[in-house]
């Protein structure tokens, strides 16, 4: 009698497996996923990417325009400033200062906001009325000229700027994941594990904030790209690191003096400030989609 053997069935993906085919299906993660990697890349190695020492200069070779205008050198792809320094070796050192600000403040400001939400949505009460009413207050100054004050009394330099974003930001997360945070704690599933006897710090960490996540992540992605524009803003105006390190906020500074004579000298730091933002944005927005099962469906 032949041995009949049952059909092998399939194990089905697992929930890391389905997240992963949701990124790789989403163009918003492929796109601004990929730019921002292609920064990170530049930001590591940009001793060996970039053509040039971003600080030496060379009064002789002073406004060439780019490689593709008359009057160009090959040696400066992107044309060099007033005092000869390539803007594309520039540009490329300045990734550093605008990422380090980027991940470093949006993480603290996520961090701190996101804990802060969490209890105040969760437990409610006076914890609830503490933190609601410090938000309120510390979203009443404006944001921007509160960096610039808390810039000024820290001293300049990046732990400076970060610090001051970290301090002024954490509020958006706070609000948001308060109100997430509100809105899940009514959902069935909560209900089970408080049924279960899970105690309400298991029940906020292990059930609540991985629900929350997806919402946390795109609000993280868009911090990223308001705190590259804080960065820029603030060396825009002197208030970032030395003078003499390549940032783009500086960059657009010095090339705002002299853009009838070298206009590349704007805007090649405005094209990567610009490119920069939109991709955090678009990595945001594309990473909420693929990872809330609501906006999926």
């Amino acid at each position: 009698m032949a041995d009949v053997t049952s059909p092998a069935i399939p194990r089905p993906p697992s929930r890391t497996a389905k997240r992963i085919r949701a990124l790789l299906a989403e163009p918003k993660v492929i796109f601004g996923g990929g730019f921002i990697l292609i920064l990170i890349i530049l930001a590591i190695f940009a001793p060996y990417i970039a053509p040039k020492d971003p600080l030496e200069q060379d009064l002789m070779s002073g406004t060439l325009p780019p490689a593709w205008i008359d009057g160009s050198d090959p040696g400066f792809l992107l044309g060099t400033d007033d005092l000869g320094r390539d803007v594309l070796s520039r540009a490329i050192f300045g990734t550093r200062i605008a990422l380090t600000v980027a991940f470093v403040a949006a993480g603290l400001a996520a961090l701190i906001g996101t804990l802060l939400g969490l209890l105040a949505g969760w437990y409610g009460g006076w914890i609830d009325k503490v933190i609601s009413r410090l938000v309120d207050i510390w979203m009443a100054f404006p944001p921007v000229l509160l960096s610039i004050l808390l810039v000024a009394v820290f001293g300049s330099g990046v732990h400076s700027v970060i610090a001051a974003i970290v301090i002024i930001d954490w509020t958006r997360f706070c609000r948001v994941v308060r109100s997430e945070t509100q809105a899940q704690a009514q959902m069935d599933y909560v209900t089970a594990a408080h049924t279960i006897g899970f105690s309400r710090a298991r029940i906020l960490f292990s059930e609540i904030l991985p629900n929350v996540t997806p919402v946390l992540i795109a609000l993280v992605s868009l911090e990223m790209g308001i705190a590259v524009i804080v960065e820029a803003i603030l060396s825009f105006v002197g208030l970032s690191v030395a003078s003499d390190t390549p940032t783009w906020g500086g960059m657009i500074a010095e090339g705002r003096q002299m853009i009838y004579q070298g206009w590349w000298v704007l805007v090649v730091p405005l094209i990567a400030l610009f490119a920069t933002v939109l991709a955090f944005n678009q990595l945001g927005d594309g990473l909420r989609r693929a990872l809330d099962p609501v906006m999926r469906r």
